[in-house]
């Protein structure tokens, strides 16, 4: 779901915090100047207009793309776009100002000297901190792309990415067309694997991208795309001419100094980016505070009946198969990891790719009675009303997880996962999701997970988070299970 480009949006988030930082230390200066000193955060007049200030900022960078394309912009292009930018935060602040008649307050030459400042003093860094970036550039990057291309047009390849990196991808490696020796190196990027083997070889190490170069007449290139886009990894496909595609989602955009046409599962705006993260955070930081409230109350009872840790960790696979530890209230014994395997025969879903029983004696206080009947105790109230989940707050705000989402495998059940059941994994796994509030207690078949999860990737947005939540709410209440 969330594709390269918007990514790349939110990594230049740090542009965003570099501006209004530049912006404050204008409004400061300018104050200072025009009243010989003072404190502005003690002036509860310009205080406020300090806030408004770094909205207004934020609203003209999302709405009027002051940093698209930041990184490939030269000097005078960038001092063009600045002065752009600097115009529109006056405007937006002037119409404030007269749209509520409170302009009267405050001094013009503190505002107008405020955007001369700006103008110069975001400008400079800009300019600095992307200078700064383009040192990072060399350095290994935060995202894997495998370059599958022909041994003619392989040095080139490697050359063009490493010389227009914008994107600070770290070449996992190079697959040739010919096939080529594994191990053999061409501008220090070896060759990893066969044309044969590239499908095992993506998913074993996990490759985030794929950059697919080959020859015009190549018609393979489309067919290789479509492998990869049903294992939910991003492909690139240079274009020598237009052809036809069946792929789900697809852009034509830049790629080092290549133009290619980009597939993803789905699309995701810049705003709809920054605005799930802005629910997550909301969202984690409310559900944090409640954790600490039940852990009050959830620690002392856990402990009476299963001494030891309140919290249970386990390493969990995230999105593009990164490992991160996931964190919940304790509510089975602590040999239940180990016991686990003893109950894989009455797992209620089949292939093992997921573990649900229908009643699990691992958990704290629960028994079976001599007349076969079941006696719950403490763990299954935690789990009946998924307070087990809250924790998990922590991961959202850290960003390892996301309020809504699929749920994160365990390492044991990826391992057994088949290359189209890696796409759910193309997102933040999720506290709740498509499949926990669509009748998970009576789903067994995996492939109806994976199903309900690919809905959820190919029709996602703002509005759809808001509805799983709503329903998950209704779900907890109503004590359909535990997330």
């Amino acid at each position: 779901m969330y594709r390269r480009k918007s990514e790349r949006w939110v990594k230049h988030l740090d542009f965003m915090i570099v501006d209004l930082i530049a912006l404050q230390i204008s409004l400061v200066l300018s104050y200072l100047i025009r009243n010989r000193g003072g404190n502005l955060y003690q002036d509860p007049t310009y205080r406020n207009i300090a806030v408004l200030l770094m909205v207004i900022d934020v609203l003209v960078s999302v709405l009027f793309g002051s940093f698209k394309n930041v990184m490939k912009r030269g000097y005078f292009k960038g001092f063009t776009m600045m002065i752009k930018h600097v115009i529109l935060v006056e405007l937006s602040l002037a119409f404030y100002l007269f749209s509520v008649k409170v302009g009267e307050n405050y001094s013009r030459t503190i505002i107008y000297l405020m955007g001369i400042l700006y103008l110069f003093l975001g400008y400079i860094f800009r300019i600095s901190w992307k200078k700064y970036l383009q040192k990072k550039r060399k350095e290994k990057g935060k995202r894997s792309l495998l370059v599958i291309t022909t041994a003619e047009m392989a040095k080139s390849s490697i050359e063009n990415i490493m010389e227009n990196n914008y994107e600070q991808f770290f070449i996992d490696g190079l697959v040739l067309w010919e096939g080529g020796v594994i191990g053999q190196e061409i501008e220090g990027v070896p060759v990893v694997t066969t044309m044969d083997q590239i499908f095992e070889y993506a998913s074993d190490k996990w490759i985030d991208e794929v950059l697919i170069n080959l020859a015009d007449d190549n018609t393979y290139a489309s067919y290789l795309a479509e492998r990869f886009n049903e294992m939910g990894i991003v492909s690139h496909i240079r274009l020598l001419d237009s052809r036809q595609y069946a792929g789900k989602k697809r852009f034509i955009e830049r790629m080092g100094g290549y133009t290619v046409l980009t597939t993803s599962v789905n699309y995701v705006s810049l705003s709809q980016t920054v605005m799930k993260r802005a629910l997550d955070i909301a969202g984690g930081l409310v559900g944090c505070f409640i954790t600490l409230l039940l852990m009050l109350i959830l620690g002392p009872a856990i402990y009476a009946q299963s001494p030891g840790p309140i919290f249970f960790k386990q390493i969990r696979v995230g999105r593009n198969g990164k490992k991160f530890y996931m964190y919940k209230f304790r509510s089975m014994y602590l040999d239940a990891e180990e016991r686990k395997k003893e109950l894989m025969e009455k797992n209620r879903v089949n292939g093992g790719l997921m573990f649900k029983l229908d009643w699990d004696p691992r958990i704290i206080g629960s028994k079976e009675l001599p007349d076969g009947t079941f006696k719950k105790g403490i763990g299954n109230f935690i789990r009946e009303w998924s307070l087990d989940e809250f924790p998990q707050f922590f991961n959202v705000l850290r960003g390892d997880m996301s309020l809504v989402g699929t749920r994160p495998p365990t390492v044991d059940e990826w391992e057994k996962y088949e290359l189209h059941h890696r796409a759910r994994l193309a997102v933040k796994p999720g506290i709740t999701g498509m499949w926990q509030v669509s009748g998970r207690s009576k789903i067994t078949d995996f492939e109806d997970v994976v199903k309900l999860d690919m809905e959820y990737i190919n029709t996602w947005s703002v509005g759809l988070d808001l509805r799983i939540l709503l329903r998950t709410a209704l779900a907890v209440v109503g004590k359909e299970g535990s997330m």
